[in-house]
């Protein structure tokens, strides 16, 4: 067991089951981190919790929810807005990849309450102590299919309510960033590519069953390297990390093309 030298604080983890949100759980609870793990499935958190308390002599706590049930939102809200919460990463998401015509409403609505109302949710629950302790770190994780509104299907998914929730994230984050800068807060939306995960292996209506994490058949990028990139980012103050991305200044083009839409909107009405 590994001792730690200095208390970080605590960090809230959505999606903490499997994937990128074990992974960063794990990454952080190494650095000192207590953590609270939030998902779906009990036996997952709980074997995870073990790993991470006996690996570093960390505090963990597990709140089984799920973010699209108004009850669980809300008791995860009120953890999140403890006052030792130093670090949320909203990872926490469903797919519900599927001709649009053909989704069904109630994965529409469970898409859209996971995506879009539990990561501005649990930000507002975290983000005003964090301002007031003049410190706090704070991640959702979107998408590189946030990028991808024209592009069609095949091989990119049927994916219109997702991108369209992942685009939300986006712009929330950047935005969001942008109100709060000149504050001691670090805020990163994360907009991972394909990964090696077992996010492709449910739509989200249900969970992934068993109890050991499994990856589907499309591979990707493994998870430590999507949390060396986040983290990396965090160091750097990058608002948006786009893992794999060799030439950063690419999302800086972002801010500018948005300008230079406006600008010229400006000038054609005038």
């Amino acid at each position: 067991m590994s001792t730690r030298s200095t208390r970080r604080g605590t960090a809230l983890v959505t999606g903490a089951s499997s994937g990128i949100g074990a992974a960063y759980a794990g990454r952080l609870a190494s650095q000192g981190w207590d953590t609270v793990l939030v998902a779906r499935r009990k036996q997952r958190l709980d074997d995870l919790a073990h790993r991470l308390r006996e690996a570093t002599g960390t505090a963990v706590e597990t709140l089984v929810a799920d973010l699209s049930d108004p009850d669980d939102l809300a008791e995860v809200a009120r953890r999140a807005a403890g006052d030792d919460i130093g670090f949320l990463l909203n990872n926490a998401g469903i797919n519900g990849y599927g001709p649009f015509a053909g989704l069904e409403p109630e994965l529409m609505t469970k898409v859209v309450d996971i995506n879009v109302l539990a990561v501005t949710t649990l930000t507002r629950a975290a983000v005003p102590a964090m301002l007031e302790r003049g410190r706090g770190t704070l991640v959702n994780v979107a998408s590189q299919l946030a990028f991808a509104g024209a592009l069609p299907p095949h091989p990119l998914p049927e994916r219109a309510v997702y991108a369209g929730t992942k685009g939300y994230v986006v712009t929330f984050t950047r935005t969001l960033a942008a109100e709060l800068a000149g504050t001691p807060l670090r805020i990163q939306v994360l907009c991972p590519g394909l990964t090696a995960t077992e996010f492709h292996r449910s739509r989200g209506d249900t969970p992934v069953p068993g109890r050991d994490q499994s990856v589907h058949e499309d591979g990707g990028m493994p998870v430590d390297q999507v949390v060396d990139a986040s983290l990396a980012a965090l160091d750097t103050g990058e608002v948006v990390c786009v893992p794999g991305l060799q030439d950063p200044s690419l999302t800086d083009g972002l801010a500018e093309a948005e300008l230079a839409i406006r600008t010229a909107a400006r000038r054609g009405g005038s």
